[in-house]
């Protein structure tokens, strides 16, 4: 990395993504997992069309039969890396501790790799790369140690943080396999169009998971509105613009790095701030799979991370 700003924008952006499970779990003082789901996509597309209109572009129209299929194909990767990992990581946060959340939300890049092999979109698993991916899954056993029974996290609120990361995995092939960031004219969209695009179709979408929460009454509690605003201003829209800089500057590998810190962030932040304890067996696994992820993403002569086609594609919003 030769920009040092970059460094600040890198630490700042896992800072956000990190402190994400934090602002979850304050925001659940109030509203329910649904709710604080629907309200940080919105302000999060918000933030990104606003974006969009201060550099003059403008989203794709869906008057057009290409236009349409566009915004469907968008709707889909917003259902599986928006609406439902953020839903699921609400759930999961009712009983699971905010820096648990986030260490099993490390776990995206192993399922990426799982599904891209069950959908094509990597054709190989070298042994390096398949042994990371042992060692990671490895890992989040050791986290949540079903052998010691009720004092173990096994658990529904853990089971959920998981099908969340699962789903960031599925909509990274999704979207290696459907969307190539070109418009209804056949131009390419810049990326920032593209996530406004995302996150405006999970609006819609995350409307309709309202009643399956509750459409009870939002409490006024001043920190939970507060931390909910946080999330969706800071942690969805800006932090989705902030990763397109960091690309932009110094490409995908190395904004990936911010993948390594977001959990010690999260453990860090639900420590200080909620007074988070954790079992030396958590930290231990959390270590393993954050190695098992490095390995994961290596190749088997440079090292470098591979280049299949799901990553290859335009980076997707607010990964959390």
């Amino acid at each position: 990395m030769y920009n040092r700003a970059n460094y600040v924008r890198l630490l700042t952006l896992a800072l956000l993504w990190g402190a994400s499970f934090l602002f979850i779990k304050l925001g659940l003082a109030a509203m329910s997992p649904t709710q604080v789901a629907f309200s940080r996509i919105t302000l999060g597309a918000v933030v990104l069309v606003g974006l969009c209109l201060l550099n003059g572009l403008r989203l794709v129209s869906p008057a057009s039969p290409e236009g349409r299929r566009l915004w469907g194909t968008i709707a889909g990767a917003a259902v599986f890396s928006n609406v439902l990992p953020w839903v699921l990581f609400g759930l999961g946060e009712r009983t699971v501790d905010s820096g648990i959340a986030g260490v099993l939300n490390a776990t995206t890049p192993l399922w990426t790799v799982v599904f891209g092999l069950a959908f094509g979109t990597q054709r190989s698993l070298p042994p390096p790369r398949l042994l990371g991916l042992l060692l990671g899954f490895s890992g989040v056993v050791v986290i949540l140690a079903p052998w010691h029974g009720s004092s173990g996290l096994l658990g529904w609120g853990a089971l959920a943080c998981l099908g969340a990361a699962m789903s960031y995995g599925i909509g990274f092939v999704y979207i290696g396999r459907g969307l190539n960031g070109s418009g209804s004219d056949g131009q390419r969209l810049s990326p920032l169009t593209v996530g406004a695009m995302q996150m405006s179709a999970a609006t819609g979408i995350a409307v309709l998971t309202l009643p399956l929460g509750g459409l009870g009454p939002v409490e006024l509690a001043p920190v939970p509105l507060l931390a909910v605003g946080v999330l969706g201003v800071f942690g969805t829209g800006f932090a989705f613009a902030l990763q397109l800089r960091i690309v932009s500057d110094e490409g995908a590998t190395t904004a990936s790095t911010v993948t390594y810190l977001m959990p010690i962030v999260s453990v860090l932040l639900g420590w200080m701030v909620l007074d988070e304890s954790f079992d030396p067996r958590v930290l231990l696994g959390m270590l393993i799979v954050l190695v098992g992820v490095a390995l994961s993403r290596t190749n088997v002569r440079g090292g470098r991370k591979p280049r299949n086609d799901a990553e290859r594609k335009t980076p997707e919003p607010a990964r959390d």
